[in-house]
């Protein structure tokens, strides 16, 4: 793996960041995220506190692999733990990666595998004249849970009605990686919601990180939100949760395999986002592969 360059100063290291917008190819659009190229040597404490200091749905620590197979280990904090795996951290790390020339850049398409908290994973660079244009993310076979979870406390504490909700669809625990809760409601719906973190929280417990509520717009288009039950309320655009909600649109017969969905997410906060996703059979399971693009927006240095 090609190194990208640190320097000590005096007792401390300074370390490079980046700050990016991922799933938009426009500045200040997107989900802000935040790369430390150089993380090896940090302990989980002090990931953790760059973590919340940085102040972003994740910050991601790049470093070298415990093993041979992996070109590089990405390790994935919020501001309160460290996630097994989440998609646009994945995404936005490898384009500033390839723009970096750790990945040497080809025309077409370059797949590497990559190290998570999750297990050894691939991803696909796309290039065009020498520059990075997308990458695609493959996910994890997409597991599935039934929701017991008390509908009217939902709908409270997303402040909603019952008539909000999609009655075609089932509330579901969905993960490709890591557990969503998909919250299928109507369109003018997604406007309406109002989170109470709290009660999200207590209806959520360990069973998933985000309630993303959906609405369908046509077979190949739909728009979402990423309600978080933390302090950051909402996420921007959630390549887990998007995959793990086009494997469910399978799974319920709404969308066809190896067919693409363009997920909007965003658009409430201002910060558009689009998200595409397609689902493969692998063994009899589904698994989703997610791709974006992603924005440098700045880069500096950090003493630690």
């Amino acid at each position: 793996m090609k190194s990208v360059p640190w320097c000590r100063h005096g007792e401390k290291m300074r370390r490079h960041f980046y700050h990016l917008d991922v799933f938009t190819d426009k500045p200040l659009a997107g989900n802000p995220l935040a790369v430390i190229t150089d993380g090896d040597g940090l302990s989980p404490r002090q990931m953790q506190a760059i973590a919340r200091e940085m102040n972003l749905s994740e910050t991601v620590f790049v470093q070298k692999p415990t093993g041979n197979r992996a070109l590089a280990r990405l390790r994935i904090f919020t501001t309160k733990c460290e996630l097994p795996l989440a998609g646009h951290p994945v995404i936005g790390t490898w384009f500033l990666l390839a723009q970096l020339g750790v990945v040497p850049a080809q025309e077409g398409s370059v797949q590497v595998l990559q190290q998570t908290s999750a297990g050894v994973l691939p991803v696909e660079i796309i290039f065009h004249e020498g520059r990075p244009l997308r990458v695609a993310m493959t996910q994890k076979q997409a597991e599935f849970r039934p929701a017991r979870i008390d509908r009217g406390a939902l709908v409270r504490a997303l402040a909603l009605g019952p008539r909000d909700l999609d009655p075609s669809l089932p509330i579901e625990y969905v993960s490709t990686g890591i557990f969503s809760l998909l919250v299928p409601v109507r369109r003018p719906a997604l406007q309406k919601i109002e989170p109470n973190p709290p009660a999200l929280r207590r209806l959520l417990r360990d069973s998933g990180t985000m309630a993303y509520c959906f609405a369908v717009e046509n077979r190949n288009t739909l728009f979402a939100r990423g309600i978080l039950p933390w302090e950051i309320r909402e996420d921007a655009a959630t390549g887990s949760a998007a995959g793990s909600l086009g494997a469910y649109l399978v799974h319920q017969g709404r969308l066809k395999l190896a067919t693409l969905l363009e997920i909007h997410q965003g658009i409430e906060m201002q910060r558009p986002s689009r998200i595409r996703v397609e689902v493969l059979a692998q063994h009899g399971k589904l698994v989703p592969r997610v791709s974006g693009t992603a924005v440098r927006i700045m880069e500096g240095l950090m003493e630690t």
